[in-house]
């Protein structure tokens, strides 16, 4: 028996307490009430998503979260799960990553190497963490859309994670040696 995404999806949100924006319409099932009309995205927006994801989980002896899709993922969900609000926060910080990155480094986020993507990321993250902010920010958006949507696709699961598609007995504490993969759900 294979899990169906969207089950997988509910487990993890379940799992995170609920706290990931667009929790609640993927725990009823029903679109947040308020969204933005006519929210699209371009390819390069797409593509663009897809360098951001990539940039959170890179290809390693593992596909990166460009293989799975991730763009198209994120789409999805902020047009399917998110409030109006959370949709501005999402494409305002699209907007300011691409413009603040060619302003403090001088070239565009896609010619740039891994390690200065990276580094400029991190810097977000620590810049939303020191100000002491609570609502969504875009790095933690990024974050944790990347992140469900890379271990809930058939890469992530079958090739990042160990999964078992039919489990035999369960054990409830399995001792994980250097180098195992963590389980899939």
């Amino acid at each position: 028996m294979t899990m169906n995404r969207r089950d997988a999806l509910k487990s993890v949100v379940l799992m995170m307490g609920g706290t990931m924006v667009g929790a609640t319409a993927i725990l009823t099932g029903c679109a947040p009430d308020k969204q933005i009309e006519g929210l699209n995205f371009s390819p390069e927006d797409i593509a663009f998503m897809d360098l951001l994801g990539d940039t959170i989980i890179p290809e390693t002896d593992t596909p990166g979260a460009a293989a799975v899709g991730i763009g198209s993922f994120m789409v999805m969900m902020v047009k399917d799960t998110y409030d109006a609000d959370a949709q501005k926060t999402f494409v305002d910080g699209l907007n300011k990553i691409r413009k603040e990155f060619k302003q403090e480094n001088g070239e565009e986020f896609e010619a740039a190497s891994h390690e200065v993507r990276l580094d400029y990321l991190n810097g977000l993250y620590e810049q939303f963490k020191s100000s002491g902010r609570t609502e969504p920010a875009i790095i933690n958006m990024l974050r944790d859309l990347t992140v469900l949507g890379y271990f809930t696709s058939e890469i992530g699961a079958t090739q990042a994670l160990n999964y078992v598609e039919v489990p035999g007995r369960y054990d409830g504490c399995i001792d994980l040696k250097p180098g195992d993969k963590t389980y899939a759900i």
